[in-house]
């Protein structure tokens, strides 16, 4: 486990920080795939969590939610658009190809049963020192969770600091396969922007202490949107 700021660990659970969950104060934000259970309670031995949250409830955050909360006798918490999937344990069917090969492996070996919501999260609400922002996009109820006096954020998979495939360090939006709405999630990283985060705590990927790597990702982004828009234009004329 890694002290990342005040009251914020990163606990990496694979290699390269491919998969990551956090402590913010006494709360287990996200908990891996279905094997990664013992590697976080060992990793938060010495800590007291009263709650467990989850930005969203793909398979590779949600995998150990219903074994740590039974363990350790917590309640789960998670967004409106969430608690469906979370509760169920079926997690891929907002799955642009929820049929594919990659998706049914996540469901068969990286989900975890489905566990009670305690309580339904909104934009505003405070989870420990954090605040609730919804980033919307990657899944219909993705959230993510703020601190405004040192401007860290617990990012989720609105944005990934790592190619999945690769696992070369660098941001860029989360996968296509996996995001139910690429649209919908460039408005949630454009609105991550706005809130000026100085520490990015990410699902997939190492944390990032910004020097204005995320407005250039983002105006890139724009730039090769822009280029897409006027070819069309010129394609079209």
């Amino acid at each position: 486990m890694k002290k990342i700021a005040e009251n914020v660990f990163q606990i990496p659970l694979m290699p390269r920080n491919s998969i990551n969950c956090y402590v913010i104060d006494d709360i287990l934000i996200d908990s891996g795939i279905r094997s990664s259970g013992n590697k976080i309670l060992n990793a938060i031995k010495n800590i007291e969590i009263t709650k467990h949250v989850l930005t969203h409830a793909h398979a590779d955050h949600q995998g150990s939610s219903d074994f740590i909360c039974k363990t350790l006798n917590i309640p789960l918490w998670t967004s409106e658009l969430e608690k469906e999937n979370a509760e169920s344990g079926k997690v891929i069917y907002e799955y642009p190809n929820s049929n594919g090969l990659i998706a049914k492996f996540q469901q068969n070996y990286w989900a975890g049963k489905g566990h009670k919501v305690s309580q339904v999260l909104k934009e505003g609400d405070a989870v420990g020192s954090f605040t609730v922002v919804n980033t919307p996009g990657h899944s219909k109820g993705h959230i993510s969770f703020f601190r405004e006096r040192d401007k860290v954020l617990i990012v989720g998979d609105a944005l990934v600091n790592m190619n999945l495939v690769t696992t070369a360090v660098g941001l860029n939006q989360p996968p296509n396969l996996f995001t139910t709405d690429k649209k919908m999630n460039m408005e949630s990283i454009k609105r991550i922007v706005d809130l000026k985060p100085k520490i990015l705590c990410f699902g997939h990927g190492p944390v990032l202490f910004d020097n204005g790597e995320l407005e250039q990702f983002v105006s890139l982004m724009n730039n090769i949107q822009q280029t897409i828009v006027t070819e069309k234009r010129t394609n079209f004329k």
